[in-house]
């Protein structure tokens, strides 16, 4: 029952906290303005990702001294670092280099001193126990992927605090099941901020989360999910909500974020552009081309989550390797039908739109009328004043 407080409690704060956020970013005139890659139609207020984490550490704060938050304290600093990072990058842009600097510090933090980190395949494609450097180094690369992943999601109205929300219930519930309960209420709290949040995300959006928000969920939901694949591996056979492909759940948990991140990174090196560079090709835009607004593109990709994410509990009974294939192939050819689908839905569109502009050769009698005829001007009567 106190991980409900919890959630209400963070949800309460957020929910009051939310609307002081926004009128203070409008006057400062801190947000995003219209056009370019931009979708909205009027200024939006940004760093929504403010109320969120404030939100979950004042519920933390008050709800936390009952559980056994030291052990994770290495995971709330790391959070909070990533959290100045969004920070900074929102009041002023950081660099590539930079803000790739400031992430790694956040990563290493958790993966060195926290140890929440990919120690044991158990037997995925016959890898047993990772060595410690390369355990350290390829959670750092999951967790950076995840990281990264989930903030090019975050441009829709609704669509990163949907996915983000599927992934923290599912979480949260399984970590209190297991008792681990100091990740649960992280869950919680967090999911609390996102829900006080998405009441003024929701379309048409009142303020986006911007990096503040996007990066530190993004970062918090990557450590969890790495969390819960080593604890979920350190279960004995036959307990409860066991899951035997443990590396393919934990990859569905973040299915979404991960398909959008690789296709368009495909896509635009299939180009000869950089993998960073900014464009309209993530999944979320191809939907709203083809007429869905804002919050039916949220829902539609929030159950399609969901759905890959039951889809894998379904077969928890059989291996990754297993597994991991059949999830992989659900995937790429329903990516691959809906790119299909959508360009053509889309290219129907454009040829049913009527036309703006035409240009068509004026006739003689239309060119004649254009026709000025000379006349002379008598220089004594111009007035030069």
């Amino acid at each position: 029952m106190n991980f409900l407080f919890a959630l209400l409690t963070s949800f309460s704060v957020g929910f009051l906290l939310t609307p002081i956020v926004i009128s203070v970013l409008r006057k400062a005139k801190i947000g995003d303005e219209p056009g370019g890659r931009k979708i909205h139609k009027k200024f939006t207020p940004s760093m929504g990702g403010i109320s969120i984490v404030l939100s979950a550490y004042v519920a933390l704060a008050i709800w936390g001294w009952q559980y056994p938050l030291p052990d994770i304290r290495y995971l709330l600093g790391a959070i909070a670092l990533m959290f100045f990072v969004g920070l900074r990058d929102d009041m002023v842009e950081l660099s590539a280099k930079q803000k790739l600097l400031g992430q790694l510090v956040a990563v290493l933090l958790v993966v060195v001193a926290g140890d929440i980190r990919i120690k044991d395949f158990h037997g995925f494609m016959g890898i047993e126990e990772l060595p410690i450097w390369f355990s350290y180094g390829f959670s750092s690369f999951v967790l950076l992927a995840l990281t990264n992943g989930f903030n090019l999601i975050d441009g829709l109205d609704g669509l990163a605090g949907t996915v983000a929300s599927i992934s923290l219930i599912l979480l949260g519930t399984w970590f209190q099941i297991q008792g681990l309960e100091s990740l649960a209420v992280l869950s919680f709290t967090l999911l609390g901020g996102i829900l006080a949040f998405m009441a003024f995300n929701w379309h048409p959006a009142k303020i986006f989360m911007g990096d503040t928000g996007s990066l530190t969920l993004g970062f918090a939901l990557g450590s969890l999910v790495i969390a819960f694949m080593e604890y979920n591996f350190s279960l004995p056979e036959g307990a409860l909500l066991k899951f035997k492909p443990s590396f393919t759940t934990g990859i569905a948990l973040m299915i979404y974020p991960l398909y959008d991140m690789a296709r368009v990174f495909t896509r635009r090196i299939s180009k000869g552009q950089h993998p960073m560079t900014a464009d309209k090709t993530h999944i979320h835009h191809f939907l709203v081309r083809m007429g869905f607004k804002h919050n039916q593109v949220a829902l539609i990709l929030g159950f399609v989550q969901l759905g890959l994410i039951l889809l894998v509990l379904g077969l928890g009974d059989l291996s990754d390797n297993l597994v991991l294939p059949i999830l992989s192939a659900v995937v790429l050819i329903s990516g691959y039908w809906l790119d299909r689908v959508t360009v053509k839905k889309v290219k129907k569109k454009v040829m049913n739109s009527p036309k703006i502009l035409e240009i068509r050769p004026l006739s003689t009698e239309k060119v004649s009328q254009f026709r000025m005829e000379k006349q002379e001007v008598d220089p004594k009567k111009l007035h030069l004043n």
